[in-house]
């Protein structure tokens, strides 16, 4: 059967142009001097047709792809920051005529398997980034990176008159371990610089049941800490719940305080107090940076990360 695939000749004639000019006009070829009613035209007449171009030659010739693989394989895929990142770099990406593909499978020969099938033009690989000696360094670390993100949540309650203060844990860190850790050791430098002892570790239940006994003999063995910060969102609302069921009086007794603004905090009694991070913004930024574009006004710098102050805190 023959090919019903819309070729470049078959938009050059739609045109009236010939082939090299359209190639030029969808290549976006500024060094040719193409008046700009020929380049309307062949894209009007591209569109019409929907031409798709040919991914294949065109990563021949340019000795890539137009493809960016994300790796977020051990990052906790259940918050919305996560997901608002990712859409934003996949829609900037394909504004600028590239794809996104994510891989959630761990390990650098998955990787690395992936790349020699598809060639793409980046990797960005985040696992690594996050699970890495260097972590630190390189998601942005106290400019405007995770551990700036928890130096607003942690100031947050030191602000507010709390000296001594758990983080919140999910039980099951297999997958949060380096995560985890490196929000920990954040904590503990920014409580360290006004004089205060590092966030205890406070490991939440699989249920509601063991979250309350794990809140219960948590306060009952350090009745000193008055304020919780969740790893996320997520485990803030276990110790809410917990608190509830405790009748342990919210924020009069334990301010609470949640991370990444994942949505659903604000639908609980006492609404949960939490951090807002512009992950769609440095999903914007990041696409322009890994195909050495400079930044535009359709992705200006990131807005600085936010408390969103509720009633827990």
């Amino acid at each position: 059967m023959k090919s019903t695939r819309v070729t470049m000749k078959d938009v050059s004639v739609a045109a009236g142009v010939s082939p090299a000019t359209v190639s030029f006009v969808l290549n976006d070829k500024p060094t040719e001097t193409i008046s700009p009613e020929t380049r309307e035209r062949v894209r009007r007449a591209a569109a019409e047709l929907g031409y798709v171009p040919n991914g294949a030659a065109r990563a021949l010739r340019e000795g890539t792809s137009r493809i960016v693989i994300l790796n977020v394989a051990r990052l906790p895929h259940g918050g919305t920051g996560l997901a608002a990142f990712i859409d934003a770099l996949d829609g900037e990406l394909e504004r600028l005529d590239h794809m996104l593909l994510v891989r959630y499978r761990p390990g650098s020969a998955d990787i690395e398997r992936m790349t020699a099938m598809v060639a793409p033009r980046a990797v960005l690989d985040l696992d690594r980034i996050y699970n890495s000696p260097d972590a630190e360094t390189a998601d942005g670390g106290w400019t405007e990176g995770l551990a700036a993100h928890t130096a607003v949540q942690f100031r947050y309650l030191v602000d507010l008159g709390h000296t001594r203060i758990a983080m919140a844990l999910p039980t099951d860190r297999s997958e949060l371990d380096r995560l985890a850790a490196l929000r920990l050791d954040y904590a503990a430098r920014i409580l360290a610089a006004v004089d205060l002892e590092a966030p205890l570790p406070l490991v939440m239940g699989r249920d509601l049941d063991e979250d309350r006994r794990a809140l219960s003999d948590f306060l009952d063995g350090h009745p000193e800490v008055t304020a919780v910060a969740g790893l996320d969102d997520d485990t803030a609302l276990r110790v809410l719940a917990a608190a509830r069921t405790l009748d342990i009086a919210v924020p009069q007794r334990l301010a609470v305080i949640g991370f990444d603004d994942a949505g659903a905090g604000e639908l609980v009694s006492p609404a949960l107090t939490t951090v807002r991070i512009d992950t769609a913004g440095f999903g914007r930024r990041l696409a322009r940076e890994v195909l050495d574009l400079p930044a535009d006004d359709s992705a200006a710098a990131p807005t600085p990360a936010t408390v969103i102050r509720r009633q827990s805190a």
